[in-house]
């Protein structure tokens, strides 16, 4: 026998170090090649592992959550050969972004010849019969690695949760399998749910670091407004219900653009500061950055050059981002760059929000939920629909009176939705 060394191999432009985001095999485990090894996360992607001898797997390098140099030993097999070998250099690949937590498979590393098993003879009589392949043998069940490490603690296995309508198995499908399966250890309904610890890696370390780099070093302050939107909800109505065969319009591609035709006359909210060059960029062109919810964790994708979209071409690109994100499959050009940000929890909204600036950028934009409320209109009591929009700036940029003169002149474009589309 002898021992194969697994080395991590460079798999990106100027990667150092990746994160150990999930193991799927342990000691001891016999692995066929190409079987998954391990999840790692870099700055850029999510990188799938996969084993690149077949044999028996001795030793792992790191626990989950720790950092693995490139070139270091990352697993060694035991392998059929009478001399110890080591792993070729493996080739760069392409990789996707870490938000997305796409999963990318490198190309194996070759066996080197010497080290090769020779064939089996043929067997002289039947084969004991091979057991019967395992639900996760006999097909990968797609699923993020957050998804996947839960699953592994919790002794899950992922096969047996039913998967959403485009077969992927998420959070909700795993709180819905424990819910519902009252045996095999797991919680019954109605009974106490003990505690879990949780390791704060990959995607959630991210968002975990940026957003304490951007509390610990932007002053914030918040502004926030109460905006009549009854004017444009009916807009919106006409607008759908004569929009053929384009995209249903929610109310944000409507924002979006009352945002960028005011942008123009506020250039410090579109801009994003480099504190140690000492350097603000007032950016011509608005590339949008849209704070998405996915499975994986928060994620940011980028309408470009949102200034030079109509309603339409917005609703359809917000819908592509948005999918792309929760899907795995937003590249990266598509989740950095951003010179503005808006975020907006739906219809979830709340009253106000205090939304946290997405670093380097100097400004952030949260609408909030649309409420039916009485106003009084000339003498009258009437019912409005209004909505609260929310504005956090970095204060060493961005003064108040610039954020409240913003907002006020967004605020009239908003409740005079015609002025939109007016040149």
């Amino acid at each position: 026998m002898a021992t194969y060394e697994f080395k991590l191999p460079d798999i990106g432009e100027g990667i150092a170090e990746a994160e150990i985001v999930a193991w799927h095999v342990a000691v001891g485990d016999v692995v066929e090649e190409d079987a998954p090894l391990a999840d790692l996360m870099t700055d850029k992607a999510t990188v799938e592992m996969t084993a690149p001898v077949a044999g028996r797997v001795v030793r792992l390098t790191g626990e989950v959550g720790e950092q693995v140099a490139i070139g270091s030993i990352l697993a060694v097999f035991e392998i059929e050969g009478e001399a110890a070998v080591e792993a070729a250099p493996a080739p760069v690949v392409e990789v996707a972004p870490a938000e997305a937590a796409q999963v990318v498979k490198p190309d194996p590393v070759p066996m080197p010849v010497e080290a090769r098993p020779e064939p089996a003879p043929e067997p002289e009589a039947d084969p004991a019969p091979t057991p019967a392949p395992t639900p996760t043998e006999r097909h990968r069940v797609l699923a993020s690695p957050a998804v996947r490490q839960r699953a592994k603690d919790l002794g899950i296995d992922l096969a047996q949760v039913k998967a959403a309508a485009d077969g992927r198995v998420r959070h909700a499908d795993l709180d819905a399998f424990l819910t519902y399966n009252a045996g095999g250890g797991y919680r019954a309904p109605g009974a106490a749910r003990g505690d879990e610890q949780i390791k704060v890696i990959g995607l959630r370390r991210r968002i975990a670091e940026n957003m304490a780099a951007a509390k610990r070093a932007i002053p914030h302050f918040t502004y926030v407004e109460e905006i009549d939107v009854t004017k444009l909800e009916a807009l919106r109505a006409d607008l759908n219900a004569t929009r053929g065969a384009k995209p249903k319009l929610t109310m944000l591609p409507l924002l979006i653009t009352a945002i960028c035709r005011t942008l123009p006359d506020f250039p410090m909210i579109n801009a994003r500061y480099d504190d140690e060059a000492g350097i603000v960029t007032r950016s011509g062109a608005v590339h949008l950055g849209m704070a998405t919810q996915t499975d994986a964790g928060l994620m940011v994708p980028v309408i470009r050059n949102a200034e030079a979209r109509n309603v339409w071409q917005l609703a359809s690109e917000i819908v592509r981002l948005a999918d792309a994100a929760r899907s795995g499959k937003a590249k990266s050009d598509e989740l950095s760059g951003s010179t503005l940000t808006i975020t907006s929890l739906g219809p979830l909204g709340g009253i106000a929000t205090t939304p946290v600036i997405n670093r380097p950028e100097v400004a952030i934009i949260g609408p909030n939920k649309v409420v039916e409320r009485p106003v009084f209109r000339d003498g009258q009591v009437v019912a409005a629909k209004l909505m609260n929009l929310s504005i956090s700036c970095d204060h060493r940029v961005v003064d108040g009176w610039d954020a409240a003169s913003f907002v006020q002149a967004l605020k009239r474009l908003i409740e005079t939705p015609a002025l939109l589309f007016v040149d």
